[in-house]
């Protein structure tokens, strides 16, 4: 059995990915590793930090300890230490937003991203670039934080999160050619969206894509 551990930065992101986990790939094991520390400590310091990249290395180190055959880094705001990582660890690792940044680039010049914390925004805009520059694609980022919405969610109010993002993203539509949800909470807004002008990019159904690729290439 395929076994897959999914390394995390606190308890949102688990259901998605499982969600597409059990669409995706069924019957593989994926085992969680949740430690929520990681997100406050690097937005207490509004950047990543050389000790919480230590400690994801632990958690990668641990993973292919337990014989994973693939590792998922399932955080944007830590996403630039698995750039690290991967010449330290030999299990292969994929990042939840690596896909969706390439495929945002390809999609259009002007590029919206929205996010509900600077410490993930900023990554998520780095790559984008960085993918869009690898294919020889020029970009204009528009960056939009959806103030309020991150607070609403740790205080338990989710519809209110939902709706401060929805409306940012609203707002965005009309001055860019695609949107990326630049975290993997936010990927159960998009059905709830209706039709927009643009399309809206979330990262767990192309991470988890990007995972059954990178299986299927390792077989």
């Amino acid at each position: 059995m395929v076994k897959i551990v999914v390394v995390h930065t606190g308890p949102v992101t688990v259901e998605p990915l499982k969600a597409q986990f059990a669409e995706q790939l069924p019957g593989d094991r994926v085992i969680n590793i949740v430690d929520d520390s990681l997100l406050t400590d690097v937005r207490a310091a509004g950047r990543l930090t050389p000790e919480v990249t230590a400690r994801l290395y632990a958690y990668m180190s641990s993973a292919q300890g337990m014989g994973a055959d693939i590792i998922l880094n399932a955080c944007s705001s830590v996403g630039e230490a698995t750039d690290l990582l991967r010449g330290l660890i030999r299990t292969p690792i994929v990042k939840v937003d690596e896909s969706m940044a390439e495929e945002a680039s390809a999609l259009g010049a002007r590029v919206g991203v929205v996010a509900t914390v600077s410490t993930t925004l900023e990554p998520t805009v780095r790559l984008i670039r960085s993918k869009a520059a690898e294919h020889g694609r020029q970009v204009d980022v528009t960056e939009c934080i959806a103030q309020g919405a991150f607070e609403a969610l740790l205080a338990g109010d989710a519809g209110r999160h939902d709706d401060i993002v929805k409306r940012a993203i609203i707002e965005l539509a009309d001055r860019v050619d695609v949107i990326v949800l630049a975290q993997v909470s936010m990927a159960r807004l998009v059905p709830a969206l209706g039709s927009l002008a643009v399309p809206v990019l979330s990262s767990p159904q192309s991470g988890v894509a990007a995972v059954k690729r990178a299986l299927a290439n390792n077989a």
